[in-house]
């Protein structure tokens, strides 16, 4: 395992497991895009996939829901990297099958 590969899953250990105020649930939730509830799931869409449109409206909106500052810091983290490692991980399987590495390959490209 390489070091960034190393270094990338101890971030996510971290923030999905490690000390925090939002619930581990939430978190991981938020890490996968996945089974929130409005407005929190609306934030964790627009940190995903259209960030630099993230308005303090949609922070306010998500604390109304009942989510103290710091639980919503800790969500936009997890759905922040939660999407860029999808990303990556996207990017790598890309290069092996480019590379002929993969079983997805196609056996005649």
């Amino acid at each position: 395992m390489s070091d960034i590969t190393a270094a990338q899953h101890a971030l996510v250990q971290r923030i999905l497991e490690g000390a925090g105020q939002a619930p581990h649930a939430q978190r991981r939730a938020a890490f996968n895009g996945l089974g929130l509830t409005e407005p929190v799931a609306a934030l964790v869409n627009k940190v995903a996939n259209h960030p630099n449109s993230v308005t303090s409206a949609h922070i306010r909106a998500a604390q109304s829901s009942g989510l103290t500052e710091d639980q919503v810091f800790e969500i936009v983290v997890c759905a922040a990297v939660g999407q860029s490692t999808r990303q990556h991980e996207s990017a790598l399987a890309a290069l092996d099958l480019a590379r002929g590495r993969s079983s997805d390959a196609p056996s005649n490209p």
